[in-house]
């Protein structure tokens, strides 16, 4: 039996509104969260992606509220990140509808984290969030950056993927910042070396601004596709996006 390939529309949130940037800066207004969620459900979305973009930077907590409120319209998985520290911040989550969370920050700051949360709640509910910048300072040419992009650690890319996976994160959400909003494409190199150090699924992330640009990110080795602003301005749907990789020969629901 061949997988299908997810599609993800992935709703970046700040103070309970969706937003979209480019390159991670100058943050629009897009919509309603949960008017945006049930939307997408409703168009053949595989799961949905919700990221409080400024839980870490504001050094809070991410909006239980309005997870909840997404869960309670949308029922396909929900996989939310942005503030969660703890296995108590995990169990809350999945208290109010949440199937999966994706760390980043914390997870780097304490790497004990990924164990913890992978032990009590099972590898399938944690998604590690690397959102990477390209960087000749380290040796897969590529980093890791926190804080929604704003901080650039010392972290290779592909060694803390790799580090992660052997602690326990059951999918990496590759986030290409270089890419993200430019509608350029995926970062094909960037999706090719996860791929080849990872044993878990890959979400690819960050660039997509046609239907033909999520094929190859599957050809490159991404188990799933994910994008943002290319649905909330109507550019793309994923009904449209799945008839384009369907097209090219890509198993999708």
């Amino acid at each position: 039996m061949t997988l299908t390939t997810r599609v993800i529309p992935c709703l970046d949130v700040a103070a309970g509104r969706v937003v979209k940037g480019v390159n991670f800066e100058n943050l629009r207004d897009m919509g309603d969260p949960v008017e945006l969620a049930t939307h997408y459900a409703a168009q053949g979305a595989d799961e949905i992606t919700f990221l409080d973009v400024t839980a870490t930077v504001d050094d809070r907590s991410t909006t239980y509220d309005v997870v909840q409120r997404t869960a309670e319209h949308v029922f396909v998985p929900l996989t939310v990140g942005g503030g969660i520290r703890s296995v108590d911040d995990v169990a809350r989550l999945q208290g109010v509808g949440a199937d999966k969370v994706g760390v980043n920050s914390a997870a780097i700051s304490r790497p004990e984290l990924i164990g913890e949360i992978a032990d009590r709640f099972g590898s399938q509910v944690l998604v590690l969030s690397l959102d990477i910048k390209r960087a000749d300072a380290t040796a897969s040419g590529f980093v890791v950056t926190t804080h929604g992009g704003r901080t650039v650690t010392t972290l290779d890319a592909v060694e803390w993927a790799t580090e992660a996976i052997e602690r326990g994160a059951g999918e990496l959400l590759v986030n290409s910042i270089d890419a993200d909003g430019t509608k350029d494409g995926f970062d094909l190199e960037l999706i090719r070396l996860m791929r080849e150090v990872s044993s878990v699924p890959v979400i690819a992330s960050g660039g997509a601004g046609d239907v033909n640009d999520f094929a190859p990110a599957v050809t490159a080795g991404a188990d799933a596709v994910l994008a943002a602003s290319v649905f909330h301005s109507g550019l793309l749907t994923i009904d449209a996006v799945k008839a384009a990789m369907r097209a090219a020969g890509v198993n999708v629901r």
